[in-house]
């Protein structure tokens, strides 16, 4: 096992970054998932109550790709009170034609953030108004800022408002955020920052809705990608009867880790079968926004297939950086 290349979270950093690539690197791998043929098991996620924490394995099997990635991503939500980043983890990537151990990515969750921020630029990309300038990001935390980034490069964002249940540490985001090409500030009102918005971003933790049906208005879109574990909920149920469209990464996590579930219990949504998911949309079985007075929502879990698109890409990008590694 000598010839197993470890890579550490600086050298990721020095070279793969949230850019447009990131970006059409998972958009293709959704692509891929529609098209059919990749293998993606369900999520094996434990919840950890007593120290609010919880981990996640996640994995897919692209076929064609050199390698496949299986990745560890665990989330303990009261490290930063001990100095510590909530996320961490790390991917080891297997030989797609041996099995064997190719590369193991310490990247301490550099690589989830950046993928997840990535699926939520794929999201507005392809269900947004092309002409959306105004964003309100609910979090004040990496995700918050990833996303907001991700946001910009697909569409002409130049205003944003960050709420958070913490209005310090929304402004100390705002203020660190600020810069000539974005007019950016901390809202302490969530209603008055949902309606003022074009794009709305969930980026928490929540166990309870904190965006309510009843501040949608026409022509917006809401990325909601912080519900991923069985209990999380950050929409209003009723949010997903008001929207036009609402588009799953993956209706089968959806129904059991994301918005959807929430909708289900609550009596909502009773059928799914017709519920488009974000890979159809970009290959074009499925229309998406039709009309910008559309409200339309999607509800990214986080797949495995993502997490192989973005390790092959940091492996490329890591063989043009260093070619004898």
């Amino acid at each position: 096992m000598s010839d197993v290349l470890i890579v550490h979270e600086d050298e990721l950093r020095q070279h793969v970054h949230l850019d447009e690539q990131a970006i059409a690197i998972v958009e293709q791998a959704f692509g891929r998932l529609a098209e059919g043929g990749v293998e993606m098991p369900p999520v094996l996620s434990m919840h950890l109550p007593d120290v609010n924490g919880e981990v996640d394995v996640k994995t897919a099997y692209v076929p064609g790709l050199p390698g496949f990635a299986v990745k560890i991503s665990p989330g303990f939500f009261d490290n930063p009170a001990k100095g510590l980043p909530s996320t961490s983890g790390l991917m080891v990537v297997l030989s797609s034609e041996t099995g064997r151990v190719q590369a193991v990515l310490l990247d301490n969750g550099y690589l989830t953030d950046l993928r997840t921020a990535a699926a939520g630029g794929v999201a507005a990309k392809h269900l947004a108004r092309a002409d959306a300038g105004r964003a309100a990001i609910f979090g004040a935390g990496m995700q918050a800022r990833m996303q907001l980034q991700a946001l910009r490069l697909v569409r002409p964002i130049a205003e944003a408002a960050i709420w958070a249940r913490d209005p310090d540490k929304a402004a100390a985001l705002a203020a660190e955020l600020a810069d000539d090409g974005l007019n950016i500030r901390a809202e302490a009102d969530p209603e008055r920052a949902a309606a003022w918005a074009d794009v709305i971003v969930t980026t928490t933790p929540a166990s309870q809705p904190i965006l309510r049906a009843e501040w949608l208005r026409p022509g917006q879109h809401v990325t909601a990608m912080g519900s991923d574990q069985d209990g999380k909920n950050e929409l209003d149920p009723l949010c997903l009867d008001r929207a036009d469209l609402y588009v799953a990464d993956r209706v089968s996590q959806t129904q059991s880790l994301g918005e959807l579930q929430a909708a289900l219990n609550a009596g909502i949504i009773a059928d799914t079968t017709e519920i488009p998911e974000l890979g159809q949309i970009i290959t074009g079985q499925h229309p998406g926004r039709t009309s910008p007075d559309q409200i339309t929502i999607a509800d990214l879990t986080g797949t495995g297939v993502q997490d192989t698109a973005i390790a092959t890409h940091a492996l490329d990008a890591l063989s043009k950086a260093r070619p004898n590694a």
